[in-house]
């Protein structure tokens, strides 16, 4: 007998396990048909190795000036030419794209949380928690991004913050601002998931809320917070480019795509050597739709109400 109900007790436990597996398992085959997205995934991760891994066997990797070389139109020595201190464009390029992916994904992953977990806490405890969560969400949602990052940047140079110390506050920055958005949608999901079954079933139970919300609510939502998440990210990379285009973001001699961009902002550059901006321009402009492309293939595989 007590190797029966053993076997039963095993049964009940893997079987949970091997649903989610599978039901994952479904939704990654499903994202391996749609080869729009798949093309997406494909493109940023050899975006994110070329930036990562390419500088390292680059000969021109110090960025140490050259003025007999400035300003030299691509060449088999210089694959995108040279700027206007010599350096190597290539190399910059791929040397901004750590700094552009790096701020953007780690700006992601820091309004993600605290987003997920402000929604999760209003939604769950309600009353003046929600309130006060939901207030000042509202109140951020208010005020357009843009404006509120360049006043941002712009206390930043008034302070004289280092340069080296400016990436990391421009990646708080750009949480500071996209975390409202998920807050709300997370509070609205968290709503509905709270009277279910299996949550009425937890609080008879007596487990405590610190269970409750993170091993059986915000797991329910984590496809959302997925899609959402990898949606984020090229709106990320998009604002710290225009931050540093503007000089209020990351500054020079740090490489970005935006402060690339700026740097050629002359007539004579845009006319005369468009290899100075025009690669920098690509690059944002592909990797944000390849993200993007990307992000809405997982929609479609992970959202059940989502249509065709």
């Amino acid at each position: 007998m007590s190797s029966i109900t053993g076997g039963v007790t095993k049964v009940q436990r893997t079987a949970p396990a091997a649903a989610r597996t599978s039901l994952w398992r479904q939704a990654f085959q499903k994202l391996l048909k749609n080869k729009l997205a798949v093309s997406g995934l494909i493109f940023f991760i050899f975006m994110f190795l070329a930036c990562f891994i390419g500088p390292l066997f680059s000969p021109y990797a110090d960025g140490k000036s050259n003025l007999a070389m400035m300003n030299k139109a691509p060449s088999l020595k210089h694959w995108l030419g040279t700027d206007g201190l010599g350096r190597d464009v290539l190399t910059r390029l791929l040397q901004a794209g750590r700094i552009s992916l790096t701020v953007g994904f780690a700006s992601m992953v820091i309004s993600v949380c605290i987003g997920s977990i402000l929604g999760a806490v209003a939604a769950y405890y309600r009353g003046i928690v929600d309130q006060i969560i939901m207030r000042l969400a509202d109140l951020l949602l208010t005020i357009p991004g843009m404006p509120i990052l360049f006043i941002l940047g712009a206390m930043l140079s008034e302070w004289k913050v280092p340069t080296e110390y400016r990436m990391y506050l421009v990646m708080f920055m750009l949480s500071f601002i996209g975390w409202p958005g998920l807050a709300r949608l997370v509070r609205s999901q968290m709503l509905s998931i709270r009277e279910r079954e299996f949550m009425q079933a937890a609080i008879v139970l007596g487990l405590d809320d610190k269970r409750k919300l993170f091993n059986h609510m915000i797991p329910n939502i984590a496809p959302l917070i997925i899609v959402v998440a990898t949606l984020s990210t090229g709106g990320a990379i998009l604002s710290e480019s225009a931050l540093s285009f503007f000089g209020l973001g990351v500054m020079p001699p740090t490489p970005t795509w935006g402060n690339m961009i700026e740097a050629a902002n002359s007539l004579m550059d845009f006319e005369k050597r468009p290899w100075l901006w025009i690669p920098p321009g690509v690059a944002i402009f592909s990797t944000v739709i390849a993200i993007n492309v990307f992000g809405d293939g997982l929609r479609d595989v992970l959202d059940p109400k989502q249509k065709k």
